[in-house]
Parts: C-alpha cells; structure tokens; sequence
C-alpha cells in the first residue's frame, strides 16, 4: 500500500485529504467546509455538555459543528438564486392537499411534514442540503413545455405527462398507485380529463414504476389502449433488484432514507434526491413494447420519441429519450441536479462511471444541439441549449473524473479508503451546486470504483482474513485496556471533534458489549453530530438512524420490500432462484430430492434437485430419459409462486385443486422445511 509520503505536492493540498462533499466529521480542525449563504441562526450547544446523557433524545449540535457551519458559508456561490428560479417556472398549482392516504386511511404521504423548511437554516443542518431541500420540496403541477407538465413533491420522484393526439403519455408513475393516482388527479384538475394512452418506465428502480396501477390498469394494457414502454432488460432487473436482496435493502433504505426518523430540524430534511420515500401500494404493470437500440424511434399518441438507451449507468437497465418535434430531452436519471451514486448505500450492484460518462458523451452529441428544455426523473428543468449543454458536460466530466482519478491511484498502490480521502475535484466542477454529493458523495463513489474493479480486498494480507465484528471487538478492546479506558479514548476525541475516531472506537466498545449503555449513547452522540455536519442526506439519514436505534431500540423495516404485482411479475426460472437463495445450506446437506414441476401456463416441465445444500433448477427437454423424480406436481406459475415463497403449503394446493401431485408428496414438503424466512429486522448498529 503506497504512504501518503508519497504524493506529490499537488494531492498533498494544505488541508486533510478528504472530499468536501461527503459527510463532514474529521477532527474540529480538519472538519470538511460546503457551501452554505443561509443565514446560520443561533447555536444550540444543549447537547455538547453530557455526549453520554441517558436521554433518548438527540444532543444538540457541537461547538465543533457550529463553526464548521459558521465557516462553510463563504465557501459556496450562495448569491446564485438561478436554481430557485428554474424550480418555480412553470409552476400552475399546488396539490389540494399535502397528505395522501391509503384505501385503509394510512398516510402515504405528507408534504405537509416539511414545512419547518421554509425557516432559517439551523445549525443541526447544512446549509448547503438545507438549501438543497428547500429546492426539492418544491411541489405542485408544473408547465415544462407547450404540452409538457411535471408532477414534483408527491413522491421522491417527479411524473412526467406529454400531452398527445387523444389523451397523456405519462413518464415515471411514482413508486405508489396512490401519489401517482393523486399526481394524475392534480394534472387533470387543471388540464382536463385526458386518458392515459401510453406508459414509458425510464428505468428499473422502483420509484420510476411503483406506482403505474395508478395512472392505468392491466386491462388497459393488455387491451392495447396503454402501451408501455421500457428499456431492454427492464423487469428481469426491476424485480431481481426488489426480491433476490429485497430484504437486505429494504432494512437498509429505512437508514438511507430515514424512514423511522422525526422530520425536522435534527431529523429527516431530505435525502438530496427528494424529499422520501412514499409508503403506498407498490405495484409492476410489464412492459408490452421493448427498447432495444439507440436511435429507435417510437410514436405513442402522436408524440414522437427517439430513444437513447445507457444501460449499466444509474440502473442495470435505463434509458434517455429525445422528443424531436418538441426540442425537448428526458434524461431520466442519468442527469440530476446532484453528483448520483455510484453504489447506493442501501446496497446494489456496483455502477460503472465509465460507461455512464460516456454515455453523456453521447448524449451531448446526439440531443444537445436539438435541445431547448431536459428534465428528470426528479429535480427541476433547464432551459436554453448552451445551458444544458454545459450541464451535461460538467456532469460527464464529473464522473470520468472520479474513474479515472481513481484507477490512476489504484494504480499506484492506494486503497480506496485512501483515495476517497485524496481526491480533489477540479475547481470548475466542484462550483456547480448540481456537482454536490447531496444523494451519491466522492467518498463513497470512489470507494465504489475501487469495488468495480478490485473488490473487498486491499491487498494487505493482514486484511485477508481478520475476526468478524464482535470477535474483533472483544480483543481490540482489550487491547485498549477495556471498555472504560476505551470510553476514556473516546470522550476524549468527542470533545476534540474528532467524530469519525469516536465512532470507530466506540463501535469495538458495543460489539464487545451491547448492553454498554453508555458507549451507545456516546456513539449516538457522535453520529448526531456526523449527521449534522453532513452535505449528503443519505448519510445525514445513515448517521442519524443509527443514533436513534442505539437511543431507542431497532425500529425494523418500515417499508415493504416486495408487492404482490412485482411478485407476480417474476419469471418461473426466478421464482426458483429465489427458493434457492433462501435454502439453510447446512440442513439441507444431507437431502437429496429430485422433483418435477409441470407449469400448465407455460407448457414447460421444470426440474428442481436440492443436494448438498443447493437448490438447482432446469428444464427437462421433451426427451428426457433421465431417473425419474421423488414427486411431481402439475400447477399453475402463480400457484408455484405460492407454494415457494410461502403463501400456500403443498398439502393446502393439493387439497383445493390448485395442484395435482404424483410420487411421495412429503418429498416436496421437505423442500419447504429447509427454506429460511428473511429477517427484516437484523441488527445494524448493534451485534
């Protein structure tokens, strides 16, 4: 691993090696400054007297923190009000009402809840998030175009609706049928009663589909009255990305995004990219008209289309999309008003800034010049050619820069810890606010090109094979000599500001011993203060969730990781894997069963051999001559879906007539009696 004696004087900087734009939290004199001109209200240091106080409420911001907001707000153009402009052209009206229920009177959303973010910037906030929510919270129906509207503030993303020939083409229907079904209400109040004739999804999160059964329905569709159109390779991501680890990132997108966290000044202000996440019914309309290439071209209602497809760039399947007679560009997410993630924190496949730059690339030379507006899949429009031309350049040249900055350090022997730590973005980029890490930062993008191309390993062989947390802990514990000289260490650093050390030291101190109440309530402390200090919301969210389970207890998942549409949406050879994802390897090592499954639906007879722990699935050809199987069951694909994922047991879809099974039926049960139920509520800050 190269020293840091090593860098030439260029990357030695006069400051720490550390990004400005991720989460702020060195020590007081190394704290990270960005951007602020809010005017810093009065500091509230209630919380910097007792960092262990038994409370379950949050501290107040440190000293520590109050300068460093003190500090940031010459560092950014504050006096540069071209943001708030764009993000109230074409405003028309505002939702009737800021909360939006479920069938069950559930509150889905609740605009309402940030209204606090029309005050001053507090000194628990930075001012520069601070004022990137008070761009996003923005909401209401609004005029991009002649016959282009937006839909912002009703859900973390924006609907888009192209009025055609005979009706509306909606783009991205939110993630909820009920903020997307309120966006079309707001859209038609003031537009007219218009029918939806076409679909297009952008990409396959699940905030640009969820909420599609609420703009139209599957009869619809499967009529021919609603195409719907989507990249290649769209459902196969959408719903392996939602049910292969759908557990795993629901539990850490409650972190991401602060689901479980207060609104409100030393709460959830925002997550950068929107406001949150809406908590409604989920629901997957499947596409009826794929997009292959780029240059197709796709007429929906009269409204031409040319597309641009970017797959491996903001998702595994995503497109752009040019609409000639209008001058008008969809850049879905590829292009925002902030630096993206390269790897979401609540867990995904590694992106490739490579290929997502160079897809701006080509972007800029096939639309740039044909282009008056671009708008996303969330944040505000821009206007004018050389303005958007700009925008997409900076933002290209942002992610090659990180790539190729560092591969070249990579290269040259340093870990992608400390490349995160070295890299300094270029003046020109790091002055745009639409270049500020609000949702993705530099730290953890770099760290996220090392992943790509290196993987976990550094190298070091001392790294190879280190203690798990909690045996790790017990010892470097006591080599500290125990948990109170440890707890000396820390408060220490605490009161030095040196956050980041505090939260590391302390970690050791709760895995080691979870019922150390204190240590929990001083790395709660800490995290609050990280959270504070931090431009990114996504982290601001991390820091500040895992205070509240150290104060409060595990709050869970509280969202749905999965739907019944997106479930129903899985393929046959999917619903398997996700079978053998749940498999308790060790039970199921002395079983040895082979079974056939005939799907009626799809005229396919499937076998399934469970041995040495692996559930392996296949499709016997019309010939096969091979040993015949335990049992056999003949079924529908939905009452497979059933029988695997836990909805029904074998004997209950046996007895009802919904299968017919032939061979030893126990057999089959046995599959069920070695498949684990994913925890939703596993322990993140705590063993």
């Amino acid at each position: 691993m190269a020293s840091h004696d090593e860098l030439d004087n260029s990357e030695r900087g006069s400051g720490p090696r550390v990004s400005r734009r991720g989460v702020l939290g060195m020590s007081a004199a190394a704290l990270a400054v960005a951007g602020v001109g809010l005017t810093v209200v009065g500091c509230d240091s209630s919380g910097t007297s007792s960092a262990e106080e038994t409370s379950t409420t949050p501290v107040g911001p440190s000293d520590h923190i109050v300068d460093q907001h003190k500090r940031v707000q010459q560092s950014l153009p504050f006096s540069d009000t071209v943001d708030f402009a764009d993000a109230d052209r074409g405003f028309i009206a505002a939702p009737e009402s800021e909360i939006v229920k479920d069938a069950n009177g559930n509150v889905v959303w609740d605009s309402g809840s940030y209204a606090f973010l029309a005050g001053s910037c507090p000194n628990s906030v930075n001012p520069s998030l601070w004022r990137q929510s008070q761009l996003v919270v923005k909401s209401g129906l609004y005029e991009v175009a002649p016959g282009f509207y937006q839909v912002r503030g009703l859900d973390l993303s924006n609907m888009t609706l192209i009025e055609g020939d005979r009706g509306v083409v909606v783009i991205d229907p939110l993630i909820s049928v009920e903020t997307a079904r309120a966006g079309l209400e707001l859209y038609r109040r003031h537009r007219g009663d218009r029918p939806v004739t076409g679909l297009i999804y952008t990409h396959s999160h699940v905030d640009h589909f969820g909420g599609a059964m609420g703009v139209t329905t599957q009869e619809e569709v499967t009529a021919g009255r609603v195409p719907v159109l989507a990249p290649q390779g769209f459902l196969e991501h959408a719903v392996a990305e939602n049910i292969y680890a759908g557990t795993a990132m629901a539990r850490r997108s409650a972190y991401m995004y602060g689901a479980a966290l207060p609104r409100g000044e030393r709460g959830q202000v925002g997550v950068g990219l929107g406001m949150t996440t809406s908590t409604g019914t989920v629901s997957l309309i499947a596409p009826t008209r794929d997009i292959t290439h780029t240059g197709q071209e796709e007429v929906i209602d009269g409204v031409r289309m040319v597309f641009q497809i970017t797959p491996g760039t903001e998702a595994p399947s995503e497109m752009n999309f040019h609409f000639p007679d209008h001058r008008a560009l969809c850049m879905a997410e590829n292009a925002t008003h902030t630096l993206h993630n390269l790897l979401t924190l609540r867990g995904a496949l590694v992106r490739d800034a490579h290929v997502w730059a160079r897809y701006l690339t080509e972007a800029i030379t096939l639309f740039a010049d044909k282009t008056e507006v671009a708008f996303a899949s969330h944040h505000w429009p821009m206007w004018g050619t050389d303005k958007i031309t700009e925008w997409l350049s900076l933002q290209r040249d942002t992610y090659a820069y990180l790539h190729d900055q560092t591969l070249r350090l990579l290269n040259q022997g340093y870990v992608g810890t400390e490349i995160a730590e070295m890299i300094r973005m270029p003046p020109a980029l790091e002055a745009k606010w639409y270049n500020h890490g609000y949702y993705g930062s530099v730290s953890h993008d770099v760290k996220a090109i090392y992943q790509r191309y290196m993987g976990w390993f550094d190298g070091n062989p001392a790294h190879l094979w280190e203690h798990p947390p909690v045996e790790a802990a017990k010892r470097y514990v006591d080599a500290m000599g125990g948990a109170e000289e440890a707890m000396k260490k820390a408060r220490k650093a605490y009161a030095d500001g040196d956050y980041r050390w505090v939260v590391q030291l302390v970690n050791h101190v709760i895995f080691a011993d979870p019922d150390n109440r204190k240590a929990k309530m001083l790395q709660a402390s800490a995290f609050e203060q990280l959270g504070y200090g931090s431009e990114n919301g996504t982290w601001r969210n991390f820091y500040l969730s895992g205070a509240q389970e150290l104060r409060n207890g595990n709050f869970g998942t509280p969202t749905k990781a999965t739907s019944p549409t997106m479930l129903a949406a899985l393929t046959v050879d999917q619903i398997f894997d996700s079978a053998a994802f749940l498999v308790n390897g060790p039970k199921a090592w002395d079983l040895h069963l082979t079974n056939d499954w005939t799907i009626t639906d799809e005229n396919k007879t499937y076998r399934t051999e469970l041995r040495n722990g692996v559930l392996i699935h296949y499709v016997l050809p019309p010939d096969f001559r091979g040993p015949a199987p335990d049992a056999a069951l003949t079924l529908t694909r939905p009452t497979l879906l059933a029988v695997l994922t836990g909805g029904m047991d074998i004997a209950e879809a046996v007895k009802s007539g919904a299968a017919r099974v032939s061979g030893d039926p126990g057999k089959l049960k046995r599959i069920n009696d070695v498949l684990d139920k994913p925890n939703p509520k596993f322990n993140i800050v705590t063993p």
